[in-house]
């Protein structure tokens, strides 16, 4: 992990050297679009739910269940210049998936079942971040900003298949750490209201979790990653409110 935020800082502070040696104008003027001492704030939810009976699709067949997720995060900001805000982002998503049976049949006997299988998460994340925006032109209702995210997230979920004497479960924590990018595009439809629509680019990237098996077995999995790569999963759509 500091490997990979020394790497990140010497790659910020050469880009900043060329820029200082060259000193290139690329006369981009900066127009105000939101003043100093403006609040912002705003929530944003989604929610998805799934059911079948004896669904059929491709190699799937008698697909039965059912399946939710339902996310909420609210959060906070302060303009501390023109065009420049810090804040505060907070988000819960829970996860729940009922699977009563799936038939997988690949052909020539080759056919699997799965069924009595149920799965739950919660995950609470806190994010702090710094957003610049600018007008497009001289507009003050169309502009562009971009959303730097230090992020922290804690989740416990648990698995449960079989049922009976021959039920088992699995209970599992995870932590993640994430240093991400977010641009967006904003459009004002009111004086004090805009609509967003923005998509994340993951840059440092930490995962680590622990499971326990039936209370006796101990597993564990990490994962870290360095690379700014769009996540198609996560266009998101909200409004604002400025104050």
């Amino acid at each position: 992990m500091k490997k990979y935020i020394v790497l990140l800082f010497l790659a910020f502070s050469c880009m900043n050297a060329l820029h200082a040696r060259k000193g290139f104008d690329r006369e981009i003027k900066q127009t105000l679009f939101v003043p100093k001492g403006t609040w912002m704030g705003g929530v944003s939810f989604s929610y998805m739910e799934l059911t079948g009976d004896d669904y059929k699709f491709l190699v799937l067949d008698d697909m039965g269940g059912e399946g939710y997720t339902f996310k909420v995060s609210p959060y906070v900001g302060y303009f501390i210049k023109d065009n420049i805000a810090v804040g505060a982002r907070f988000n819960y998503n829970r996860t729940y998936a009922d699977i009563g049976n799936i038939d997988i049949d690949l052909g020539d006997d080759l056919n699997f079942n799965i069924s009595d299988y149920k799965y739950l998460e919660h995950q609470y994340t806190a994010s702090g971040f710094l957003r610049t925006y600018m007008g497009l032109g001289n507009s003050k209702i169309f502009g562009f900003f971009n959303e730097v995210r230090l992020t922290y997230g804690y989740g416990q979920g648990k698995t449960l298949s079989g049922t009976g004497n021959d039920q088992t479960g699995t209970y599992q924590t995870s932590h993640h750490l994430q240093i991400g990018s977010v641009p967006g595009l904003t459009a004002f439809v009111m004086n004090n209201v805009a609509v967003e629509v923005s998509i994340n680019l993951v840059g440092l990237d930490f995962k680590w979790a622990e499971q326990v098996t039936n209370q006796v077995e101990h597993s564990s999995y990490r994962k870290s990653s360095a690379n700014f790569k769009v996540n198609i999963f996560s266009i998101n759509i909200g409004v604002c409110t400025y104050f």
